[in-house]
């Protein structure tokens, strides 16, 4: 019991020594001690400037054909073969098809016999021209030698009138009987009966020559329809011909044929509809391609003819990109989407560029404008992608500001809100700051 009541004084004691020491060990400070401040950090600065920057738009681009034609059949027949695959190159008139029309055969034939038949009626046309003009020629001689007839008569007449004058006197004379003139007057009046029927004969003569002109104009009238008759069957041949080409399925220009939807035995329809139902063929021209490039609105009207275009494909990303210039322009808004088509034309020999590939464009606009520009090293950005800067005032103070970039062209970026011109912000560094943090600015 001895023992270990004096063990009990000892730890009494030790704890009371120990509750002395803590308390020793956390005593206030004295009064006006100063705590340690960390150094401000050393910083270069850089400024915002306004800059005159050529702008630009980076766009989506679709790669489509030069010309993209969808074949379809203008006759309807069954598919006797077919010329042509998917991948084949084919020159402009190029057969792809032929189309089994066996009725357009029989309707040859028949015309044909038609053009037999009307050119006999042309032959037979013909010959009555020709007797026509025959009958024209005899009625025209009819008429020539009853005038000459006329002429003797008259002649005829003149010699008795002027006999029947002279014996007239002389019988009033007593030189010769009046029995004598009663002779001379029956020989001219025989004469004068004469005149009067050539002239008759002159006069059915002009007749027969006018009928006989007629005729001939009949004649010729026969002629001409049937002539015109023979051509009009003949046009029906040309345009049989013409049907029958159809049954030839050609290729419309050299390009690759990238649709194929026929076989040999298929029946086809006649169809002139473009867009309607599928094609038998396509063919596409791809040794020079289109780039279509949607702009916005915002950016259509700063677009111009011959401005730069930058072309990369993800395809090709280890390849240099193509630089070309704007080839047209729509000139319009599409009102579904608010964007404006232009266009590129690029040189594609080797048919790398397919039709449907998808790339990216930025287009160099023609028009500049005032930017506040930044070294790219000065922006930063967050986990979310969001841009910032440290902006330094005048007491050397960091403020983190939010900033809203545009134009970046790898060494410098355009700012467009958050910062105005002049105002100084922390260059690359290292280390993170935070608000209302003291930094020391070196100078250059």
């Amino acid at each position: 019991m001895i023992c270990s009541r004096s063990s009990s004084k000892l730890l009494s004691a030790a704890a009371c020594w120990s509750l002395i020491a803590l308390v020793g060990c956390t005593r206030p400070a004295p009064v006006g001690e100063n705590k340690t401040q960390p150094k401000p950090v050393r910083v270069k600065t850089v400024s915002v400037t306004s800059e005159e920057v050529e702008q630009t738009t980076t766009q989506p681009a679709t790669v489509h054909p030069f010309y993209r034609a969808e074949v379809r059949a203008k006759t309807s027949g069954y598919v006797e073969t077919v010329e042509a695959d998917i991948g084949d190159y084919v020159e402009a008139g190029d057969t792809l098809a032929i189309i089994d029309v066996p009725e357009l055969q029989q309707r040859k034939k028949i015309i044909n016999a038609r053009i037999t038949r009307h050119v006999a009626g042309e032959s037979r046309a013909k010959s009555g021209v020709e007797l026509a003009k025959a009958n024209v020629v005899s009625a025209t001689a009819k008429l020539a030698q009853a005038n000459s007839e006329l002429k003797r008569a008259e002649a005829m007449l003149t010699a008795a009138e002027a006999e029947f004058t002279r014996t007239e006197d002389l019988v009033a004379r007593k030189s010769l009987e009046s029995r004598v003139l009663d002779e001379v007057r029956k020989k001219r009046d025989a004469e004068l009966a004469n005149q009067a029927a050539v002239t008759s004969a002159i006069t059915s003569a002009n007749a027969d020559v006018a009928v006989a002109k007629a005729q001939q104009s009949a004649a010729e009238a026969d002629l001409d329809i049937a002539e015109a008759e023979t051509e009009i069957v003949r046009q029906q041949l040309a345009e049989l011909a013409v049907l029958n080409d159809y049954a030839t399925i050609e290729a419309p220009f050299a390009g690759v044929v990238t649709q194929r939807s026929v076989d040999p035995g298929d029946l086809v329809r006649e169809s002139s509809e473009v867009g309607k139902g599928e094609p038998l063929f396509v063919v596409s021209q791809m040794t020079t391609v289109r780039v279509h490039i949607p702009i916005p609105e915002a950016d259509a009207a700063l677009v111009s003819k011959g401005d730069t275009v930058t072309l990369t494909f993800p395809s090709f990303s280890a390849e240099e990109p193509i630089k070309i210039p704007v080839t047209r322009l729509s000139g319009e808004l599409d009102p579904s989407t608010r964007t404006m088509l232009v266009e590129v034309e690029v040189e594609n020999a080797t048919r790398k560029l397919l039709p449907g590939m998808f790339g990216q464009a930025t287009i160099s606009l023609s028009s500049k404008i005032a930017a506040n520009m930044l070294p790219a090293r000065a922006v930063r950005f967050d986990e979310t992608g969001e841009a910032y800067v440290y902006l330094v005032d005048e007491n050397d103070t960091v403020s983190v500001v939010q900033v809203t970039t545009g134009i970046d062209d790898g060494h410098s970026i355009q700012i467009l809100t958050g910062l105005q011109a002049g105002q100084q912000v922390v260059d690359a560094h290292l280390k993170r700051f935070t608000a209302e943090q003291k930094v020391t600015v070196l100078s250059d």
